[in-house]
Formats: C-alpha cells, structure tokens, sequence
C-alpha cells in the first residue's frame, strides 16, 4: 500500500533525494500539492520494471532519437510534481538543451513517454490519474501495464485511452516508432 505524507513544510528536491538515499527500498514522490507519496519496491515488480527498462534501453540505442530512464530517475513536472515513472524516454532534442547541472539532478520536465507498473500495494484508479498527470504536463504517450488484470492502458493527449486485454506484445508508434514492447515476460509467473 501507498503511504501518503502530509508535511507541514514543502519538501525540495534536494531534501526529497536525501530521504531517498536514506530509505533504500522506497521510492519517494510529491504530488503537485506538495504530498508525499512514498511506495516500496517488491522484488516481483522491481523485476517487470527492470524488464520494461532492459527493451526500452535496447530500442533506445538502436533508434538513437532519445534517452531512456530506469526508476529512479526523477522529474520535476511543470505543475510542481516530482514523478519517477517505472521507465520513461525522452527525445535527444529535449535532453541536449539542458545543462548539465541540469542533467544530474531531478530533471525539469515531463519524459515523452512514460511506463508504469502496477504493483501489489498500486491502486489503479491512482496510478490512472498519474497517467492523466504525465499527459497533462506534456507526455505524449502514458503506458500503464496491469500484471494482475493481464490488461495495458495505452494513453496519448486527445486521445480515448486504448485497453489491451491479455495482449502479448503492443507496438507503441508513432511516439516510440518501431518499438513493440513485449509482455511475455511481464506477464509471466516468475
């Protein structure tokens, strides 16, 4: 289950990678109204997420267009959330204009294209408002992938949000051309 905090000051970035290094095991998040949101990492949804970041990372390389992101990468949206999604990208032109101070620390903008993992302790209608959060602060494609249900949300701005029932692979163009994210191994029993 989810932990939300309520702090009575604003947490900053730099006081919310702290708890992070201090709390391995637990990912930490703010919403735009400045809660916490703290989720641990069990080691089956630790292994989808690795597995979603392993087949973005290989296509990353081979198309050479963007930057790809494990989970502990942190964005700071422009509504003033702080996201870590499961695995993201980001286009090469958006990553080239920051500075590299920028570049090591929480990035200032929202990934092109986000992935999600439900987990155990996820309840899907939050993780389907992040879904909504991402797109609304300029994520051009949100992939919501629910193991248990055996079901992936496919959602771009504008746009009806595709449901996939029991799919084995979804190809995820035009936003990541060429990219078929294949969810055999997602969905197996491990």
């Amino acid at each position: 289950m989810a932990i939300t905090l309520r702090p009575a000051k604003p947490v900053t970035d730099d006081e919310l990678l702290e708890l992070s290094r201090q709390n391995p095991g637990y990912q930490f998040e703010r919403t735009a109204k400045g809660e916490l949101v703290v989720t641990p990492t069990g080691g089956q949804s630790s292994h989808r997420e690795h597995e979603i970041s392993l087949q973005l990372g290989i296509w990353t390389k081979r198309d050479g267009r963007g930057i790809a992101f494990s989970s502990s990468g942190g964005f700071r949206l422009s509504d003033g959330a702080l996201f870590s999604p499961d695995a993201s990208w980001v286009r090469r032109d958006r990553w080239d204009v920051l500075s590299v101070e920028q570049r090591e620390g929480i990035l200032p903008l929202c990934p092109d294209a986000v992935f999600e993992v439900r987990s155990k302790s996820d309840e899907v209608k939050e993780l389907q408002e992040k879904m909504r959060v991402y797109l609304a602060n300029g994520a051009q494609i949100a992939i919501l992938i629910d193991p248990y249900e055996r079901s992936v949300e496919v959602s771009r701005p504008g746009r009806k949000t595709e449901t996939h029932r029991d799919p084995t692979s979804i190809a995820l163009d035009p936003e990541l051309p060429r990219f078929v994210l294949n969810l055999k191994p997602i969905f197996a029993s491990q």
